[in-house]
């Protein structure tokens, strides 16, 4: 399965350079299943980090394929990549691009970590395009304890049951923990 980016613009109040109080707009990445959990993941975030009232203005899914995070960088930078496949049939030669959102602290350092991040790729690779990202912060979600694993696996298993083909039966049922799990 994989992770699906949301990207979620929050308006607040902020002191700048100058102890003036600015209203600004910043974006944040957030890893979620929905739109909906998104909102609440974002809203739960930037709850610990601003303690006066915020407002998110826009939530959307980022066009992005994966996301490297390096140590002691401090700025996010968007990767153009192109990969180079080639079609056995046609022996033709084809491009398809992604982009990857690379920390570094400048955009040399972007373009080294993205070669870094790449490094086992097993084809043809040509960086087209790096910048700066206005993106401030990224907020993976980590389940990472055993008893929340376990709760997903049943969770697929329950929902990778066959069904039925000639008729539609709705067998699956969840333990009120599981239920509980998912809806935090």
């Amino acid at each position: 399965m994989s992770t699906t980016w949301y990207e979620c613009k929050v308006k607040y109040r902020k002191l700048d350079d100058n102890a003036i109080q600015k209203v600004v707009t910043e974006p944040y990445l957030v890893d979620a299943l929905s739109y909906t959990e998104a909102e609440s993941r974002i809203n739960e975030e930037m709850s610990a980090y601003i303690s006066e009232e915020f407002k998110i203005t826009t939530i959307s899914v980022a066009n992005l394929a994966e996301i490297h995070p390096f140590e002691n960088c401090d700025r996010w930078f968007k990767s153009k990549v192109s990969l180079v496949s080639y079609d056995e049939e046609s022996g033709k030669e084809r491009k398809a691009t992604m982009y990857l959102l690379i920390q570094g602290n400048d955009i040399k350092e972007a373009f080294d970590n993205t070669n870094t991040a790449l490094n086992n790729t097993m084809g043809d690779y040509t960086i087209t395009a790096i910048s700066e990202s206005p993106i401030m912060d990224v907020f993976p979600y980590f389940g990472g304890d055993e008893e929340g694993l376990e709760q997903l696996e049943r969770f697929n298993a329950l929902k990778a049951k066959p069904v039925k083909e000639t008729e539609m039966v709705d067998d699956m049922e969840f333990e009120p923990e599981t239920v509980a799990s998912f809806q935090e």
